[in-house]
């Protein structure tokens, strides 16, 4: 009887000590379940490349999320990539290719480029990587029947975004949410400075002593939708790109020669913020109340 269960233990305990102790010196292999590739096209060279669907969810994680995130951060994220992609594939089946590997769509990097620059602890970052999206193998998000346009971006400015504010389409999935976790982010709130001179040559517009500011319209959360500067129109956007700001809720001052200006948030503020996803499981949310939360309505499927 006691060699019974001595046996029985060992049967139970070899598999947890082989995936507790053996994996992490070892790269986690996938095996797939099904031939989609997606077709990606890298900008820097112009080269349209074939890659594995899942493989494809690790190097947007690596791109698009810090490493250092909690797990259930990172099983959001791959969620929301792959709904991303599956959208994006949708769309563009019949052109060349599907997605472009930089921040246009989702930031793919490729394995080679990830060992480059991780040496050492590239075993145990791709890992933690692929355990993510292991976990939430071929999950993606869908509302009343369709895979979601699962937007996503960094850091809010206490509330996501209505899409229709941001975007042309109002989508119900994609309506503010409060999302003040968000001041864990480094880059909740970004001080800049430039000379006067400097702002008037970036913007384009001719140069006055005394800048005239008037906001004409902002989103519900104050994000700068028009605002006129020395009697010239600009969208938020534009003067965002224009200073290379982090994003369009901010605030403009002059002091004399010189200009300050103060953003809240990073990127759009439609969809998922990532940095409220990292606070949210810190705080013991699992990755399905993180999407759910952010992504109003939706329903988790498999492929």
């Amino acid at each position: 009887m006691k060699r019974i269960l001595l046996l029985t233990c060992l049967i139970i305990l070899i598999p947890y000590l082989v995936v507790n102790f053996f994996i992490k010196d070892n790269e986690i292999k996938f095996k797939y379940t099904s031939n989609m590739v997606v077709r990606v096209k890298q900008e820097e060279t112009d080269e349209i490349i074939k890659v594995p669907f899942e493989e494809y969810i690790v190097g947007v994680l690596a791109g698009e999320m810090p490493i250092s995130f909690n797990i259930e951060a990172l099983k959001a994220q791959a969620v929301a990539a792959r709904s991303y992609v599956m959208k994006k594939m949708e769309y563009n089946k019949n052109k060349e290719y599907d997605v472009v590997d930089t921040v246009m769509n989702q930031v793919y990097l490729d394995d080679e480029y990830l060992k480059s620059v991780w040496k050492d602890d590239y075993i145990d970052n791709i890992n933690k990587i692929k355990k993510a999206v292991l976990e939430t193998h071929n999950e993606y998000l869908e509302y009343d029947g369709e895979v979601i346009d699962a937007m996503f971006f960094s850091t809010s400015v206490g509330y996501t975004e209505n899409s229709e504010e941001v975007f042309t389409n109002k989508l119900p999935y994609l309506q503010s949410v409060s999302s003040t976790w968000d001041e864990i982010s480094p880059v909740y709130e970004v001080n800049y400075t430039f000379s006067l001179e400097d702002f008037y040559s970036k913007l384009g517009i001719s140069y006055q002593p005394t800048i005239k500011l008037e906001t004409i319209e902002t989103t519900s959360t104050g994000r700068t939708k028009k605002i006129k500067i020395n009697d010239v129109f600009f969208d938020g956007n534009t003067v965002v790109n224009k200073l290379n700001l982090k994003s369009n809720y901010f605030t403009i001052r002059q002091d004399d020669q010189n200009v300050y200006i103060t953003t809240k948030g990073y990127g759009h503020g439609v969809g998922m913020s990532q940095y409220g996803a990292q606070a949210m499981a810190l705080k013991g949310y699992k990755y399905d109340e993180i999407l759910k939360y952010y992504y109003q309505g939706t329903t988790i499927k498999k492929i």
